[in-house]
């Protein structure tokens, strides 16, 4: 039992991080974690106010099979399908997660709080399905404080529109570039607008939209060592932190505008920044420079718990490390395409990556648990 002494000591700079209005969620879920009491634990302890899950998350926890064992025997004597058994073993999960954190999100008036779950990887590319299965993880889960994770590929971004249009909160993820990050905040403001002519309480609707950060280091500063120039490593480590940064001056444009002004008298809420991808990949630099370097008011920072706890240890949290510098940048990413190496190329690979390892992910659990019901004498077409 961690003591309130202890967790003051483990804490402060999570708390200060808090304190500046980064809202820290953890970037992980598993059913041991729920019924282990560590998830309360996180929350009570080390300021965590929000889970995300993905595909490649729920490949770890229920690929294992542990702490599953008693619902897949259920699921199997049942018969289901092995795309229902995931769905029902994935949303009970998110569904008690939700349950963890309804005091925060009743403590925050629904800003945080919040569990996120994904759309099948699979209709990354299908806006209908896309939206249809949204509505059903909404139902399934059925908590106030869920969010239905899109993926911001061209057929999710009219899918964003009308799931925000049916009073559904959604958290948008795998964007990589500036230019689809504005298209995801139309997306939600044209929802919003369409929520608003049903009659529909803005102030109920939440989003974020998930820029990641860490994956554009790790394909430019690849790009950045081939070269090996003198001018290309001294670039190494800071195209990640310049795009977010510029995606943060793009949310303050936006949400100052007249057409947010309009929805904001409404009691629209901000689709906030979250920082996703933030564990670092590259092992010479700080375990914690996606946390320190982007602290920012009106963001989220959902971490993997190994950075979640580095941050705890040794963050060094001294304010705002984003609004001054736009300018900087600026000529970070202008200096890295100086040297031959396309913005726009590098960005629309991260999607397609992107896209693909959560596809990828999902069919490894799929086939995890195909094996786990055929193993209980179930056929699982």
């Amino acid at each position: 039992m961690i003591t309130v002494t202890e967790a003051t000591a483990t804490a402060g700079a999570l708390k200060r991080l808090s304190d500046e209005g980064v809202s820290i969620w953890l970037d992980d879920l598993s059913r041991g974690r729920i019924e282990s009491g560590n998830l309360a634990e996180l929350v009570a302890t080390k300021h965590v106010v929000g889970v995300t899950t993905n595909p490649s998350i729920f490949q770890a926890a229920i690929g294992s099979g542990a702490g599953y064992e008693e619902q897949l025997a259920d699921l199997a004597t049942r018969g289901v399908t092995v795309d229902e058994a995931v769905r029902m073993m994935t949303t009970a999960d998110v569904r008690a997660a939700a349950d963890v954190l309804r005091p925060v999100h009743d403590a925050t008036g629904s800003r945080d709080g919040r569990v996120s779950i994904e759309v099948d990887p699979r209709l990354a590319h299908d806006t209908a399905a896309t939206i249809a299965e949204a509505k059903q993880l909404a139902w399934l889960v059925d908590r106030p404080n869920v969010m239905i994770k899109i993926p911001a590929t061209k057929a999710g971004l009219p899918a964003i529109t009308e799931v925000i249009g049916l009073g559904i909160s959604v958290n948008v993820t795998l964007i990589f570039s500036l230019e689809r990050y504005r298209e995801v905040m139309d997306a939600y403001l044209a929802g919003l607008e369409k929520a608003a002519e049903k009659g529909l309480d803005l102030s109920t609707i939440h989003s974020v939209a998930s820029f990641f950060v860490s994956r554009v280091d790790s394909e430019i500063d690849k790009r950045l060592t081939v070269l090996g120039t003198e001018q290309a490593l001294a670039l190494k480590g800071r195209a990640a932190l310049a795009n977010a940064r510029l995606a943060y001056q793009a949310y303050e444009e936006v949400f100052a505008g007249e057409r947010w002004n309009s929805l904001g008298g409404a009691r629209a809420n901000k689709q906030r920044p979250l920082w996703a991808s933030t564990g670092v990949k590259d092992p010479s630099y700080k375990d914690t420079l996606y946390v320190d370097d982007l602290v920012a008011p009106g963001t989220v920072n959902t971490m993997p718990e190994a950075t979640l706890n580095a941050t705890a240890d040794h963050g060094r949290i001294t304010g705002d490390t984003v609004t001054g510098g736009y300018a900087q940048a600026r000529a970070d990413l202008a200096a890295v395409e100086a040297l031959g190496i396309s913005y726009d190329e590098v960005v629309r690979q991260l999607e397609d990556e992107g896209v693909a390892k959560f596809e990828a992910a999902w069919q490894e659990l799929l086939d995890a648990v195909t094996k786990s019901l055929n193993s209980k004498g179930v056929d699982a077409e």
